[in-house]
């Protein structure tokens, strides 16, 4: 199978690409860095795509920052809605087979405990300007199929977490400030607020849906990816803590509280275990531990 991935450097996009070459496929991937292919350039991506002539295109580029979408929601919107429509259009014009769009869990938004485990059916209110867009880049891939006939495969991704994961998320966060107190000393680590309840599945056992989904999903279907399980965002800083080399205390920073905070989330997958067989694998403590080492191992590598 060839197979183009966009957003090929992220965090996702890195542990995709290595899935997808284990599993026997040809896989072209692309960046806006450093290959310089930027999702907002129309011409730019229908031209890579008509080049690259792709069976199928995992679309996972674009505004991941939900904290930061409050202080830039045009460009988010833009990234994330205007982006996706820029691939889907591509992917219409080269007659691609199947497209896999990577949405995300917030755009359930708020959202009670009666209300949980959040289906593909739940409704959506999404709380932030992230969400929103995100909204808007699932409802065009519904389009496409509907409107053109791509065979659009939609994914709501919940929390994941795993090595390579940037520090601009909470456990990622977490684990380089261990890291880092581990080598230069100190004993307190800012934080901002643990209440939030999230659903986390180990980014390596995403990336195994997504590729089981191109494989067996109903095109212009959505599937949630999920662990089907709510972690308080405190129980998991406080496993973090547990594995520290030395004594660390946590320390609220106002700086780092959002203007608005989704309480729970938690989701079923029993639509995407139905159409793949699929179930999450690896636990959250295999998925701190590992993440903790990589955060070790980056940190001890910076120049002192």
């Amino acid at each position: 199978m060839r197979a183009l991935v966009t957003g090929a450097h992220g965090f996702v996009g890195h542990h995709l690409m290595a899935h997808l070459h284990e599993s026997g496929d040809h896989v072209i991937g692309v960046d806006r860095h450093p290959d310089g292919i930027d999702i907002m350039d129309a011409d730019a991506v229908q031209k890579l795509v008509a080049d690259v002539a792709p069976d199928v295109v995992y679309h996972l580029a674009g505004w991941a920052d939900v904290g930061g979408s409050w202080k830039a929601p045009v460009e988010a919107f833009r990234v994330n809605a205007e982006g996706t429509l820029n691939v889907l259009n591509a992917a219409t014009e080269a007659g691609v087979s199947r497209v896999l769009s990577v949405s995300s869990a917030d755009v359930y938004g708020k959202v009670t405990e009666a209300e949980l485990p959040l289906t593909e059916d739940s409704p959506l209110r999404p709380a932030s300007p992230y969400a929103a867009s995100k909204v808007a880049a699932d409802y065009l891939g519904l389009q496409a199929w509907l409107g053109r006939g791509l065979p659009v495969l939609r994914v709501r991704a919940f929390n994941h977490l795993g090595p390579g994961q940037t520090d601009k998320f909470v456990a990622p966060a977490l684990a380089s400030r261990i890291a880092r107190a581990e080598i230069e000393g100190g004993d307190v680590l800012t934080i901002g607020n643990l209440t939030p309840r999230r659903d986390f599945t180990d980014v390596r056992d995403v990336v195994r849906a997504y590729r089981l989904l191109v494989l067996h999903g109903e095109p212009g279907e959505v599937y949630n990816v999920c662990s089907g399980r709510d972690l308080a965002v405190q129980e998991l800083a406080d496993k973090l803590l547990a594995m520290a080399r030395r004594p660390l205390r946590f320390e609220t920073d106002p700086d780092l509280l959002r203007p608005v905070d989704v309480p729970v989330l938690r989701g079923s997958f029993e639509r995407l275990t139905a159409a793949t067989g699929w179930t999450p694998e690896i636990s959250i403590d295999r998925t701190l531990a590992d993440l903790l080492e990589d955060w070790r191992s980056r940190v001890g590598a910076e120049p002192r």
